[in-house]
């Protein structure tokens, strides 16, 4: 197993711990110099909060806990590809590195209203600097949506 499936795995976990909270299934892990700094998951109904999903959580998390703002040599490790306002977090954020599962048509396939704007193209479009990297942990990260599904928590979506 590769450091990146491990870190992506351990965002699994964490959405499967939101889920297990009555939260969407998105989790986000953000490494810096090979250490978890964060995992996360969306707290969107718990706190009331549209933009509290699962990478924005990480990033406010991690900008607290290293002091900083500035989250360079920092790798984003999300079970789906990012939404248009995570994708602009991490680009101002400054973290060098996404890798993802799960793509944002799939999310939409599973009923959540993404703005369907490929990462790739939002950041190409945008000349930001990231790297984006799709994970083979891909099928991993799209079960998530199954689970949630069978939790009944798509029905209070």
């Amino acid at each position: 197993m590769t450091d990146d499936d491990r870190y992506l795995r351990l965002a699994i976990e964490t959405a499967k711990e939101g889920i297990a909270g009555g939260q969407s299934p998105f989790g986000a892990v953000i490494v810096r110099g090979g250490s978890v700094v964060v995992a996360a998951h969306n707290t969107v109904w718990r706190d009331t909060d549209p933009t509290a999903h699962a990478e924005v959580n990480a990033i406010r998390t991690a900008a607290a806990r290293l002091g900083r703002i500035d989250l360079r040599n920092c790798t984003l490790f999300s079970t789906c590809e990012p939404c248009p306002m995570c994708l602009a977090a991490t680009h101002w954020a400054k973290i060098e590195r996404l890798v993802y599962g799960a793509t944002i048509g799939d999310a939409a396939a599973a009923g959540f209203s993404e703005l369907q704007v490929e990462a790739v193209v939002l950041a190409t479009m945008g000349r930001s600097p990231l790297r984006i990297e799709v994970s083979p942990l891909a099928a991993e990260c799209r079960a998530l949506f199954a689970r949630w599904e069978t939790a009944g928590l798509s029905r209070s979506y």
